[in-house]
């Protein structure tokens, strides 16, 4: 009996420190700007007014009804209406389904940029919605872009 407690004990320690650290997130590719950014989680902590800003022309796109299979893309373009050079660090999708590309040189204030989203419906049916998470050293960060489609077999 005591070598079960003992056991069970041991179990709950091991379940217990891996679910404290289990949320930590710990990606290479995020680039932090240490004055504004949350090293974390790539997020801006505070407003500076001589900071990046992010504008997207729309941050939300439906390709409406598509064939199973088909692969889709939208290009969301923005603008640093910010003081300072904008970096996006990372673009991150909540399902392998969807890609990201973002740019890869920092933009300038006034300058334009875009970040290409591509859907692939191969795996799906039904109503989608994809979001793509753009961290940046702008304020707010992350900002989130949504692909939304209606999936039908082919």
């Amino acid at each position: 009996m005591r070598k079960i407690k003992i056991v069970l004990g041991v179990v709950m320690l091991l379940a217990a420190t891996c679910l404290s650290g289990c949320g930590e997130s710990k990606n290479p590719s995020v680039v932090n700007i240490p004055a504004t950014a949350d090293t974390k989680s790539g997020q801006t902590s505070k407003e500076d007014p001589n900071g990046p800003k992010i504008k997207f022309d729309h941050t939300s796109y439906d390709f409406g009804t598509v064939m199973q299979g088909e692969k889709l893309t939208h290009t969301f373009t923005f603008t640093n209406t910010g003081k300072s050079v904008l970096v996006i660090s990372s673009t991150s999708a909540s399902c392998g389904c969807t890609t990201s590309t973002p740019p890869r040189a920092p933009i300038k204030p006034g300058e334009k940029g875009k970040i290409d989203v591509t859907f692939d419906s191969k795996t799906k049916m039904g109503d989608v919605e994809n979001k793509v998470r753009v961290a940046s050293n702008a304020y707010p960060s992350p900002a989130v872009l949504t692909v939304k489609a209606h999936v039908i077999k082919q």
